[in-house]
């Protein structure tokens, strides 16, 4: 089939819109189809369109259900589609979704924010990720802790730094931030950050090498989100084998699972505190979030997400609509 994949990222982006558009047109051209990226639909003619967020996409998805009436049509959700535009702007959001044979969320619990006529057509379908090159070999100077994220009001992008600051003097730990700040304001605030707080260190933007190469060194990452459609960066740790301590947002439970022992409660540094002293100085917890990691990585491989877009693609470009 000849589809036509919208995302409303920029080429060089380096944001969850426009890896996940990257990796799901690699995979479908594996599996046989011819696939254009853009991120807007100018009419070209297409045999199925996957968009991805149903508001910032929400012209594009119009103007092709207008050239289109029967055209199959996929709408993957990002997080703040169900987040924050269904609340903001529900007319764009709900028609996207609405127009949609098939949506796609990228973790368990993302159809409790869906209307309920629209569950029946969701499919879960997790970002995967490919291994390390080689085996860990965490850092033995420092206790390092890594967020991997960019740095903008949703990610919560200092909460782990906040909560490094109420650990004990004796406290070897380390936050090493990797990402991008989307405005000066946040560039001042982490260069702040670093000016009054030894425990850490922003490193900006760094190419995907860099990020593995921190995976490999670190104990443990934190995502500190207050809303998430299913970070990819939690694919990446859990199957890179670094434990995961996350916020307690559905995007990332929909993904630990509700008895994953690593969350804490959203905004709350305290809490988050008191997990990273237990990473530091209680072997068996750190194990534990291990062991749960390792029960998840098959779901995070490129086999597995490969055969569920592989199905809905299929299933979704069979039919056309009648008229």
């Amino acid at each position: 089939m000849k589809i036509s994949l919208i995302t409303p990222a920029k080429k060089q982006s380096k944001n969850g819109n426009r890896t996940t558009a990257l990796r799901w047109a690699r995979m479908l051209r594996q599996a046989g189809h011819r696939v254009r990226i853009g991120m807007d639909y100018g009419g070209e003619a297409a045999d199925l369109m996957i968009a991805i967020h149903a508001w910032r996409s929400a012209g594009a998805i119009l103007r092709y259900r207008e050239r289109f009436p029967g055209g199959p049509l996929v709408v993957g959700l990002g997080g703040t589609d169900v987040n924050t535009y269904l609340l903001s702007h529900p007319e764009e959001t709900l028609r996207s979704m609405e127009m949609a044979d098939a949506l796609i969320g990228l973790h368990d619990l993302i159809g409790q924010a869906l209307p309920r006529p629209l569950r029946g057509k969701l499919h879960v379908v997790r970002q995967s990720a490919l291994p390390l090159s080689g085996p860990r070999r965490p850092a033995k100077r420092y206790f390092e802790i890594c967020v991997i994220g960019h740095l903008r009001p949703e990610k919560d992008p200092f909460r782990a730094a906040l909560a490094a600051r109420l650990l004990p003097p004796e406290s070897k730990l380390r936050v090493t931030h990797l990402g991008q700040a989307h405005t000066p304001d946040f560039a001042e605030q982490a260069a702040a950050e670093m000016a009054r707080n030894p425990r850490y260190r922003w490193l900006g933007e760094v190419p995907g090498w860099r990020v593995r190469r921190e995976l490999a060194k670190t104990r443990a990452m934190v995502i500190s989100s207050t809303q998430e459609g299913g970070a990819n960066v939690v694919s990446e740790a859990i199957v890179a084998g670094v434990p995961v301590i996350a916020s307690d947002i559905a995007g990332n439970v929909g993904l630990l699972g509700g008895d994953y022992p690593g969350t804490y409660p959203v905004g709350d540094q305290a809490a988050l505190a008191r997990l990273l002293g237990r990473a530091e100085t209680e072997p068996g917890f750190l194990a534990t979030l291990e062991r749960f990691g390792r029960k998840l990585q098959p779901l995070f491989r490129p086999a597995h997400e490969r055969a569920a877009l592989a199905r809905i693609v299929d299933s979704v470009g069979k039919y056309s609509r009648s008229g």
